[in-house]
């Protein structure tokens, strides 16, 4: 079993600090990048880790480390190569792009190269179906690909280059990916430097500017509530809320003239009856009316129609008629 190092359970203590501590286990998913940081993937150790510091069990967090895609239950290779093969993407050539990239490495879906350098995956969507067809390395873009600046791209990797995505700052491992994704800055000399959104991903932006909308009353800076604090603002707004109902009109029975001309009286509103009282009314429902059964229609019953058929068979021996009035004699009988 892996031993974390120092600085590993330092950055999962920063990590923890960021939520209220009733709320600790919001931790797991940063916590889960922080070993995958270390590792390269999230091991059986890491999960264990993740369990001790958070205070759960390694089923929990083994249930949502196989949840998501981005946490890698085997090693892999310093540069994740993802393809969208979606419909956008995979209409403009995705596939072609996966498959050729697929070929000149010689590895399937989330296989590794032998050198440890690529692992290759194909994407349901990368959500850039405005670029496509696109590929990630390491979750940084590269927009607009065919099959052959993808091989390029993948070759200068493995020559040792780094090349620069479409979108994004300057590509770095996985590893180093992990940590940014914990909630860690990149220190890496011009890490954030380069780079830039495109001009479709600016344009709802500057839409939004130039006629004026925005959310309202946004606030980035509002605190998160503890549990007992939104726990208490729920009572209040329950409090409240019940407060403001109208109180309900009771009505009183008053005596009316029938048709005949006799006194009758009009049942003053009452209450719903308790929840106990209409379990009972239920079950006594149920009771009284059996379930259906799954047997077939009485039209359906095979002596009703052997019956038909022997007398539909029988007229049309006897007086030549046709199959149309044979089926008009069975259907009378």
């Amino acid at each position: 079993m892996s031993v974390f190092t120092d600085e590993t359970r330092e950055r999962a203590r920063e990590i923890i600090a960021r939520y209220p501590a009733d709320r600790s286990r919001s931790a797991l998913l940063p916590l889960l990048h922080l070993v995958q940081a270390e590792e390269g993937y999230v091991s059986p150790a890491g999960v264990a880790f993740c369990a001790e510091v958070l205070g759960l069990n390694k089923a929990q967090v083994g249930a949502v480390a196989t949840f998501y895609t981005m946490y890698k239950r085997k090693p892999t290779g310093d540069f994740l190569v993802s393809v969208c093969t979606n419909t956008m993407c995979n209409v403009l050539g995705g596939q072609e792009v996966y498959d050729t990239l697929a070929e000149h490495l010689g590895v399937g879906h989330d296989e590794t190269t032998a050198d440890g350098t690529i692992t290759l995956e194909h994407a349901e969507c990368l959500a850039a179906c405005d670029y496509g067809p696109v590929m990630t390395v390491n979750y940084d873009f590269f927009d607009g690909v065919d099959a052959s600046t993808a091989v390029g791209v993948v070759d200068e990797l493995r020559a040792g280059g780094r090349p620069m995505p479409t979108r994004g700052a300057r590509l770095c491992t996985l590893k180093e990916m992990a940590v940014q994704l914990a909630g860690f800055a990149d220190e890496r000399d011009g890490a954030v430097a380069d780079g830039g959104p495109g001009e479709p991903t600016l344009r709802g932006l500057r839409l939004a500017q130039q006629h004026g909308v925005s959310v309202p009353g946004f606030d980035p800076n509002t605190p998160i509530r503890s549990k007992a604090e939104a726990d208490k603002a729920a009572a209040e707004a329950k409090a409240k809320a019940e407060a403001a109902k109208p109180a309900p009109v009771e009505a009183s029975a008053a005596p009316v003239k029938g048709g005949d001309g006799a006194s009758a009286t009009v049942p003053a509103e009452t209450s719903p009856p308790a929840p106990r009282d209409a379990q009972k009314a239920e079950s006594a429902g149920v009771a009284a009316n059996t379930p259906a059964g799954d047997r077939k229609p009485a039209g359906d019953e095979a002596g009703a129609q052997e019956r038909n058929l022997t007398e539909a068979k029988a007229g049309t021996d006897a007086d030549g008629a046709g199959p149309a009035d044979a089926n008009e004699t069975g259907a009378q009988k």
